[in-house]
């Protein structure tokens, strides 16, 4: 079931379109990932679907809301995460989550049980009364996320999130980010990093110059992005013989083979590989294989390949 609806969506700055025409639904409980490049519309969308920015054209629909109608009552049931951090370097982790939670009415006792909660969740318990503007970057971007979600809300948006942060802070914002989706919770995330996207999230829309070009699930992405099969072959010692069994498997198998290094080699065939007359074939000439695994796309290939073939059949402005 859709908890968040988005119709023809547009945000125009004089004769530029940052957003032309979008649609889309989340369903509940889902981690939904808004892909694109820098400047191809992630933050413009995100403002207006948080109701930061007012739509040009268009409609938002959160949780039987609609945005334009009623906006307050919109965000009392979500947590926003923006790209920057909006808590405040005066205050400890404790306060400020404390003040987070005041700003939604929540009484004193109840506010400071959460916060030692999500304190405790989110792994800064014995940062609790430091100062803000003494976290490293990626304690600073988890306590946001534990601001944004101190009232409970049905949905968390977020900008961003992982952006100049080191890896280890980044693996842990990625797991508590699963943790909430096994909550209930629902997340929109924007991000540029396809490898993150290709790890956490349940559907993935690919934003290019302010148009949707694609909205797929993870499989069915590599489903309909595969084309062809390949198949990396890694051997113990043919260091010397790599040409040999190159020539010997497209002669044996009619197959294109790439070598590519100095102890593997890549089979590529429109149709499946089968590997089991491919492995005994090489065994009884006395080649042992050390390796046979499927290659997939990346995401990134797949993202690429997408935008390709939209951008030639005319779908795709210019990088925005």
């Amino acid at each position: 079931m859709a908890i968040v609806t988005v119709r023809n969506l547009k945000k125009a700055y004089g004769d530029f379109y940052a957003v032309d025409g979008i649609s889309f639904e989340i369903e509940a409980g889902e981690i939904f990932g808004f892909l694109g490049p820098n400047g191809a519309g992630k933050t413009s969308t995100i403002n207006m679907l948080i109701g930061m920015s007012r739509p040009t054209e268009g409609e938002i629909i959160i949780d039987g809301i609609r945005l334009k109608e009623d906006i307050k009552r919109a965000q009392r049931i979500i947590g926003v995460v923006p790209d920057e951090s909006n808590l405040y370097d005066e205050l400890n982790g404790f306060e400020n989550l404390c003040f987070c939670a005041s700003l939604y009415g929540i009484g004193k006792g109840e506010r400071e049980e959460r916060a030692r909660k999500l304190l405790k969740l989110f792994k800064l318990e014995d940062a609790a009364d430091r100062p803000f503007r003494a976290y490293s970057k990626g304690m600073k971007r988890r306590l946001t996320i534990a601001a944004a979600i101190i009232h409970n809300p049905k949905i968390l948006f977020l900008d961003e999130p992982t952006t100049g942060i080191d890896v280890e802070s980044a693996r842990q914002i990625r797991d508590l980010l699963l943790a909430l989706r096994r909550e209930g919770k629902t997340i929109f995330l924007t991000t540029h990093y396809l490898e993150e996207a290709e790890r956490i999230c349940d559907r993935i829309a690919f934003i290019v110059g302010g148009k949707i070009v694609k909205i797929s699930t993870m499989d069915e992405l590599m489903k309909n992005s595969v084309q062809g099969y390949t198949v990396k072959l890694s051997f113990e010692a043919a260091k010397k013989r790599l040409e040999e069994v190159k020539n010997h498997l497209e002669r044996k198998f009619n197959m294109d083979i790439d070598i590519e290094d100095e102890d593997s080699c890549l089979i590529r065939s429109k149709e499946a590989i089968p590997l089991y007359p491919i492995l005994k074939d090489l065994n009884d000439e006395g080649i042992a294989v050390f390796e046979a695994r499927t290659i997939k796309p990346s995401l990134e290939e797949i993202f690429l390949r997408i935008t390709e073939i939209e951008a030639s059949a005319g779908k795709v402005g210019m990088d925005r």
